[in-house]
């Protein structure tokens, strides 16, 4: 899961796309066509069931993590943001985890046929965290050939990587496996402490909370520090950084933040707008 093993394979990737497929003349063209072709691995689809076609709308923007909220519901883990408006066939098994392992089937291991990259499933944990968690490790334990594992020690990557956050009380149960099929979400809290990146491979936190910039002027130099500080020791540790309540509504605040994002080494863009990220990634790697 290491950024420079990810950014390998993709340019190995876009070289052998490159020396197959007629490209038009010119080098711009050729760029648009590699972009085209290459997951968006920093690409995050926050609250992905809320578009039209939960997961697979985010897979034709080719983003590389989705979230879903899930609540625990009898035996069920249903998927949504607020328990009034929950759909018993809006499972988490239905919209995510089925047609996941049909398409790494039919892509014959990957879910971006003839990558190696782990697609990130964020699974936002809304009822109480140790008993959703529970039922979440048996419907996971049903795919398990579908999910990166930890296993006395030692991560096996699978083409899906879920990583839990939400209800805090899931760490527990999670902390005491000795086999699970799921990761933690950390915070900015947990930056340097005791678990490992085998256990704590990303941190996410509030942007709000933590920098005053939205966009508007430039980036105030102290908290630029502060942001490339947290990535610097959050890459040290093998763990990833996520930020949530970025701005998102289109414009230059919006391209500015996540410029500034990509400067540092942020890992995941949060974003409702899945062509909007998509255009942006593009745009930079074109350039």
């Amino acid at each position: 899961m290491a950024l420079t093993t990810r950014r390998t394979a993709l340019t190995t990737l876009g070289a052998a796309l490159a020396g197959s497929i007629a490209l038009p003349a010119g080098p711009a063209a050729a760029g648009e066509r590699v972009c085209r072709a290459r997951p968006l691995w920093r690409a995050h689809a926050h609250n992905d069931y809320e578009h039209h076609r939960p997961l697979l709308d985010a897979l034709d923007h080719r983003f590389g993590s989705v979230e879903a909220d899930i609540h625990l519901v009898g035996d069920q883990l249903l998927v949504g943001h607020d328990p009034e408006n929950l759909d018993p066939s809006r499972t988490l098994r239905s919209l995510y985890l089925a047609p996941l392992a049909a398409r790494v089937r039919a892509h014959h291991g990957s879910v971006y046929r003839g990558t190696r990259g782990s697609l990130q499933l964020l699974i936002d944990i809304k009822t109480e965290g140790a008993s959703t968690y529970r039922a979440l490790d048996r419907h996971l334990r049903d795919y398990q050939h579908l999910f990166t594992t930890y296993a006395h020690g030692r991560v096996h990557r699978g083409p899906v990587t879920a990583v839990v956050s939400g209800d805090r009380a899931a760490r527990a149960p999670m902390e005491a496996q000795t086999v699970r099929r799921a990761f933690y979400d950390g915070r900015l809290a947990d930056l340097g402490g005791p678990a490992p990146a085998s256990f704590l491979p990303l941190i996410s936190d509030n942007w709000t909370l933590n920098f005053t910039w939205q966009g508007a002027g430039p980036f105030p130099e102290a908290e630029r520090r502060t942001l490339r500080g947290i990535t610097g020791a959050a890459h040290e540790r093998g763990q990833r950084v996520r930020f949530w309540a970025t701005p998102d509504l289109a414009g230059p605040a919006r391209d500015a933040v996540w410029a500034e994002l990509l400067a540092a080494g942020v890992d995941h863009l949060n974003t409702d707008d899945l062509a909007g990220l998509e255009a942006f990634l593009d745009a930079r790697r074109a350039a």
